[in-house]
């Protein structure tokens, strides 16, 4: 009989464990579930880019992109969007530069630094108005950001003085980000 009580007890142990393993791979594996979920919102919500082209798995928090974009430019703001996000340990960037024959035609059209710096604007605007979006303490929807070489303009309403200083904070941290303009009033409700 004691030797069928170890036995048991045996059982009992390897089964909660195994079970613990099973529970932790299952936490993983919908940690994993909605960063993929969050990566193609914020890949949808972005108007430069054509995310129907770009596919994302998540493995750990490693977020791997593949398929194709039209520029080097849209290759990083893609990466710098999905690294933005809560969650992601990493971004592992195996998106392909496709130039179709109208970019080309249209890419040799325009000369000099101004197309380059209204893309580093347009990937600048949108890579705070995500971030504002996807957090909590700042209200995004309330918050115009307009970018023009590389000097962000905040305009809008927010709750609190903290409120303002984190969305300023936010856009200054943003890559590329030269100055930033406060515009934003305090509406408490």
């Amino acid at each position: 009989m004691k030797t069928f009580n170890k036995s048991m007890i045996a059982a009992l142990v390897l089964g909660t464990t195994a079970m613990g393993a099973q529970a932790s791979s299952w936490e993983n594996e919908s940690k994993d579930a909605w960063i993929d979920g969050k990566a193609e919102t914020v890949l949808l919500m972005n108007t430069n880019l054509n995310n129907f082209d770009i596919n994302t798995d998540v493995k750990n928090g490693k977020v791997v992109l593949t398929g194709k974009v039209n520029s080097d430019l849209d290759k990083e703001l893609a990466e710098e969007l999905v690294l933005s996000l809560d969650g992601v340990t990493d971004v592992e960037n195996s998106l392909t530069v496709v130039k179709n024959t109208d970019m080309k035609k249209h890419d040799s059209k325009m000369m000099g630094n101004d197309t380059e710096s209204d893309l580093t604007d347009a990937k600048i605007t949108t890579v705070i108005t995500t971030r504002y979006l996807f957090d909590s303490e700042v209200g995004g929807t309330d918050i115009d950001v307009d970018t023009d070489n590389g000097v962000v303009k905040l305009k809008g309403s927010v709750e609190s003085e903290a409120e303002k200083q984190l969305a300023i904070k936010i856009a200054k941290n943003a890559e590329d980000v030269r100055d930033v303009v406060d515009e934003l009033t305090i509406v408490a409700e």
